[in-house]
């Protein structure tokens, strides 16, 4: 298979007709190898315009979704970003590369460590990996510049958006199947937040826990 190809073909008939525009995060699609972050057995697959099926039973995001949420985040060199939901560690991949740092939270310890693994390859460095119930966010690390939620939710928690730094931007897909929305909610003031819709979507359910022994492995 021609994967440069295929990584071309992705951009053009995919993600640039989804409204993602910004040419660096064009360029940087074509720089973090998507393929290197499936299930080997699945990388003919990497370009596709599904949800991927990981290991553990969740799944990666269609790759127009995760660029058209890295659009709208508007991510920033010297911004401190939370995702909530490693999976293959390919978005935390395209975040920490546009970012100072990311902290990234999965309720999977055997996920977390294949995304570990995944990253190393990547040769990405600035992040840190947890396990953990995610939708609490990580509040020892709070004020974030920027969160990311990987699956959706019923509402917006809470928890995350009180966890925004000012001026922060919050990334989260609600609503109920069969159509949900992608909503980016920006943090005005300390007790002031504005909420713009994106986008329609539908995406499998954020994993939850009530509690889990949290562990942590930075790189």
């Amino acid at each position: 298979m021609n994967f440069e190809q295929a990584r071309f073909n992705m951009v053009e008939q995919q993600i640039r007709p989804w409204d993602v525009l910004d040419t660096s995060i064009l360029d940087l699609l074509f720089h973090v190898k998507r393929e290197d972050f499936v299930p080997v057995e699945k990388r003919q697959l990497a370009f596709v315009d599904m949800q991927l099926p990981l290991e553990n039973g969740t799944a990666m995001l269609e790759p127009k979704v995760e660029a058209r949420l890295l659009q709208d985040l508007q991510v920033k060199a010297s911004d401190k970003v939370l995702e909530v939901g490693t999976g293959s560690g390919y978005l935390t991949a395209l975040l920490a590369a546009v970012s100072q740092h990311v902290y990234s939270v999965d309720l999977d310890a055997e996920q977390s460590e294949r995304a570990a693994a995944n990253l190393k390859t990547a040769g990405i460095r600035n992040v840190t990996l947890s396990v953990g119930n995610g939708i609490e966010g990580v509040p020892g690390q709070a004020p974030f510049d920027v969160i990311c939620v990987g699956g959706s939710t019923p509402v917006v928690p809470e928890a995350l958006k009180a966890q925004l730094a000012v001026g922060g931007r919050l990334a989260v897909i609600v609503g109920d199947a069969p159509v949900m929305i992608a909503k980016i909610i920006t943090r005005v003031g300390e007790t002031a937040y504005q909420e713009a819709v994106s986008f329609d979507t539908n995406l499998p359910r954020l994993q939850q826990l009530d509690a889990i022994e949290p562990s942590r492995f930075s790189f």
